[in-house]
């Protein structure tokens, strides 16, 4: 098959399996972790690498299982067609998945991230639209394989939530998080409005690079510690117990929290991995190119804002504005199907030498 050819070529299969043998060669050095900075980064490459190969082997397999299905399929029996079609699509989704591997390989596109959810304008049916991108993005780790580890949900006023975090870990965790940073606008039939009226609604995601290693100095005497009952649902213990955790860091203003463990102590653990990440960010923070390299432009959760917008009335259509990309599976996206979404963010980063912007020319209502 020509194309597979092209694909080899395309990943530089030779130079990431000599670099594996390299790093795994400087990983082995006695002293490699007396700089912990520098072996992380060496270890983040491996990793990279080690994906690539490994996805890159998966496909060549995938590969010679269609050309012997191709020996022995009857063209005349829909069913050995339709297996045919699916083998094919299988493989097609494989190597989007490896070229979408082959885009992250940023500084800390491997690193483990913090995801951060707020409800933006839109009162009530903001809240909502805040537990739809919970749910979304919780589906989407399920089906890509990312571990989620939810470390503290707020509850809104009348439903929905005010705010979520969770931890992602898996392959390349913050490289392909970092596509959904910024505003993002929901355009309905309000559930909430018993005029039937449609209404939109904004939330606003924050993903920040987990350094789990960074030597970041926490001081207990700049610790403000409270502790106050789970306002979660369900559950006489957690209604029962002050196990939730909400910690100040006193110097810069920072403000933590945690509920969703039964365990005060586990709280706590997470808050303060909560905490240490915030500060890592403020630690690199110093110049402003620093901030927007990390975290993007602050920008209000509201009209104009917005990176993305999903519209369920009076059409269905989901449109990314820094890439043009859009999709009418509206509901799809809602379920997790976000792929499409981050690969044309990384293809434009690729392409552009830097992170989209919005595009001028697309007008808000789009």
């Amino acid at each position: 098959m020509p194309g597979c050819f092209v694909c080899a070529t395309i990943f530089d299969l030779d130079h990431s399996t000599q670099r594996v043998s390299e790093l795994e060669s400087h990983l082995s050095a006695p002293d490699v972790w007396s700089n912990p900075a520098a072996a992380r980064k060496l270890n983040q490459e491996l990793s990279y690498h080690q994906t690539l190969l490994t996805s890159w082997r998966e496909i060549e397999e995938k590969i010679n299982e269609l050309q012997l299905f191709l020996e022995m399929v009857d063209d005349s029996n829909s069913s050995d067609v339709q297996e045919l079609e699916a083998t094919s699509k299988d493989l097609e989704t494989a190597l989007e998945g490896l070229e979408t591997t082959s885009l992250l390989s940023g500084e800390m596109d491997s690193s483990p991230c913090m995801v951060t959810i707020h409800a933006g304008a839109g009162g009530t049916d903001a809240q909502d639209w805040a537990e739809m991108m919970l749910r979304m993005y919780l589906r989407w780790a399920e089906r890509s394989g990312y571990q989620v580890e939810l470390a503290d949900t707020s509850p809104g006023d009348e439903a929905g939530l005010h705010s979520a975090t969770f931890f992602l870990t898996g392959p390349q965790p913050y490289g392909m998080m970092r596509s959904e940073r910024g505003a993002h606008r929901l355009v309905r039939i309000s559930p909430f409005d018993q005029a039937r009226r449609r209404h939109t609604a904004f939330a606003k995601v924050d993903v920040l690079p987990e350094m789990e290693d960074a030597e970041v100095e926490v001081r207990t005497e700049d610790l403000k510690i409270d502790t106050y009952r789970s306002s979660g649902a369900g559950g006489q213990h957690v209604n029962k117990t002050e196990s939730a955790i909400r910690i100040t860091h006193i110097p810069t203003g920072i403000i933590v929290a945690c509920q969703n463990e039964r365990s005060q102590q586990s709280n706590r653990l997470t808050a303060m991995r909560m905490l240490k990440t915030k500060l890592f960010e403020l630690q690199q923070s110093e110049k402003l190119q620093r901030i927007q390299s990390l975290r993007g432009e602050n920008r209000e959760a509201a009209w104009g804002n917005q990176i993305r917008s999903y519209v369920l009335q009076p059409y269905t259509q989901v449109k990314d504005r820094r890439t043009g990309l859009a999709v009418t599976d509206a509901f799809g996206v809602l379920d997790g199907d976000l792929n499409k979404f981050i690969r044309g963010y990384l293809e434009a980063c690729a392409r552009l030498g830097r992170e989209p912007e919005p595009a001028d020319l697309l007008s808000d209502s789009d």
